[in-house]
């Protein structure tokens, strides 16, 4: 009996104790709990400072991924930024797979899967399994594996910026409510962030508009000629917006047509110079309309027809209209790398105002030049009246003079001087009456240039040819290349033109026509079959011997791919004499 009680009074001690032990370790975890939220509160807090403090954007965007993935202990984290249009994705940051993965794994996802089912439906999504949802279809060659997933996405004023995801939470164990909330919490300060990244990006990138603005101004008032303007106005541009490629398209007078005055960046040799039909066209929609056109693709744009291939490795573009609707001067198009954004709406409207402010230092500048050209003006104007009212009439009465003095000048010599000087006298009174003619003569009077008449006879080949033919022209071929050399390029150009849509059954024609100041170069190529050995060459003749008129020559090739190149080519000085003159 006395065994049995000592045993019953043990087990009355120990259940008590045993009791205490379970209360301790509950205790224990309630205590561990807490801590551990508090913890996840306290790296909540760090990481929504961490992100305000910065305001490159980027940065913000990598702390954001790299805070996400640091709260709910996940391996692998990634923020997609949603594209203008709303349904792919622009940009995409990644945390936890190095760059050699990167490269190995290929291009970033644009929004398929998953990724695309929280473009679709911008909710928070957890998943035990990212295979089973319907959604998903596998991942590339050399993709890490990944099963659990959380998907939450950021908004910015009410829209959504784009998405932070998720995976592979450590130690095999799911994503939780915990987690959603914790994420869901860093998305609204990651929103907050962006916004003031966004705000401070766009201040920051209005200053530098507002600064080449003021460049440009100081340009043109110093008196700077167009093309250095036009030169100023597109490097700024490309530089500041980010771009690869900047063009300038001024329009060519009475044609209906744009030429690329200058062109700076990637693939500029095959832009400069262009001649580019307004209607069908990116730069000349922009034209027409007075407004900006944007393009996703630019290399596969369907309005980017006219010319040879010239946006290899270009993706985004924009064409801009320098002035306003009424009046358009010219056009400027940027276009960016392929995996470059693409231009926004708020840049866009930048580069709007920016193109407009040039407009208007432009004009400014013009009516300056006007008022000079009034000046000068005025002032031929004032030599050709004192001319007339004193030089001639001095000189008329001067020679009246002598010519009734020589009535009484009986030597016959000395009365043959007198009648040569009144000749004299009527000469010099002819030459300064033409000399006023001229004077009072005004450039608006001039017939069109060979810009202008150039591009009028590749125009009127079309209809012949089957197509239009690719025309660029390069340096002053108004201002060097005299009025009669202009009137031999023009014939032989519309020959050669004939000539390939008589002859070469081709489907393809460019015209290179172009001037260093000292010699007028004209290139023909054309993709057809060639000159026949045994082919009429009356043409060719008269083509080569306007060139040795000139003192330069004719020079037939074949281009590596087929067809035939002609080279016609003068030098810029007078029409020699011929030795047998």
């Amino acid at each position: 009996m006395g065994g049995s009680e000592g045993a019953g009074e043990a087990r009355l001690v120990r259940l008590p104790q045993l009791r205490l032990d379970e209360l301790l370790e509950e205790l224990q975890a309630r205590l561990d709990a807490a801590r551990g939220t508090q913890n996840k509160v306290h790296s909540l807090l760090e990481a929504v400072l961490s992100v305000g403090r910065e305001l490159d954007l980027e940065q913000v965007l990598r702390g954001i991924v790299e805070a996400a993935a640091a709260l709910v202990d996940a391996e692998y984290a990634a923020l997609g930024v949603i594209g203008s249009g709303g349904r792919r994705l622009s940009a995409f940051i990644t945390h936890g797979i190095g760059e050699p993965e990167i490269a190995r794994i290929g291009p970033f996802p644009e929004g398929h899967g998953i990724l695309g089912e929280l473009i679709r439906h911008p909710e928070p999504l957890r998943l035990a399994k990212l295979s089973e949802h319907p959604a998903s279809y596998g991942f590339p060659p050399n993709h890490p594996p990944m099963n659990t997933f959380l998907g939450v996405p950021i908004r910015v004023r009410d829209q959504v910026f784009g998405n932070l995801y998720l995976t592979e939470k450590r130690g095999g164990l799911r994503f939780d409510e915990d987690d959603e909330s914790v994420l869901a919490t860093l998305a609204v300060a990651a929103g907050v962030a962006i916004d003031n990244a966004r705000l401070y990006e766009e201040s920051r990138l209005r200053e530098r508009w507002l600064l080449a603005n003021a460049e440009i101004s100081r340009c043109l008032m110093s008196g700077a000629d167009q093309h250095e303007v036009l030169a100023l106005i597109a490097e700024r541009a490309r530089d500041i917006s980010g771009s690869a490629l900047a063009a300038v398209a001024t329009p060519v007078k009475d044609t209906g047509t744009l030429a690329v005055e200058l062109a700076i960046g990637r693939q500029a040799d095959a832009h400069r110079g262009l001649v580019l039909p307004v209607e069908g066209t990116l730069t000349g929609r922009a034209f027409a309309l007075g407004a900006p056109v944007t393009s996703t693709d630019v290399s596969h744009d369907d309005r980017v027809t006219a010319g040879p291939p010239r946006f290899a490795g270009l993706g985004p573009a924009v064409a801009v209209p320098i002035g306003r609707e009424d009046r358009v001067r010219g056009v400027v198009l940027l276009a960016r790398e392929t995996d470059a954004g693409d231009f926004s709406e708020p840049e866009t409207e930048l580069l709007k105002g920016f193109a407009a402010q040039a407009a208007v230092a432009m004009e400014l500048a013009e009516r300056r030049r006007d008022a000079e050209q009034i000046a000068l003006l005025e002032d031929r104007d004032r030599i050709a009246r004192d001319l007339h009212d004193l030089a001639i009439q001095r000189l008329f009465a001067t020679g009246m003079t002598l010519q009734s003095a020589g009535r009484f000048i009986q030597h016959e010599q000395a009365s043959e001087r007198v009648r040569r000087a009144v000749d004299d006298l009527d000469e010099t009174i002819k030459i300064i009456r033409s000399t006023i003619f001229g004077l009072r003569s005004r450039d608006d009077d001039e017939a069109p240039g060979l810009r202008a008449r150039a591009v009028r006879v590749a125009g009127e080949a079309a209809p012949v040819l089957g197509f239009a033919p690719s025309l660029r022209m390069e340096g002053l071929l108004d201002t060097h290349v005299p009025r009669e050399t202009a009137d031999h390029v023009v014939a032989v150009l519309s020959e050669s033109l004939a000539n390939v849509a008589r002859h070469a059954h081709a489907d393809r024609a460019d015209v290179v026509l172009e001037t260093d100041g000292k010699e007028v170069r004209l290139t023909v190529t054309d993709n057809g079959v060639g000159i026949p050995p045994e082919g009429r060459r009356s043409g060719l003749r008269n083509m080569a011997e306007r060139a040795r008129d000139l003192g330069g020559d004719l020079e037939l090739g074949r281009p590596r791919d087929g067809g035939t190149r002609l080279v016609w080519h003068a030098p810029l000085r007078e029409t020699p004499t011929h030795p047998e003159e």
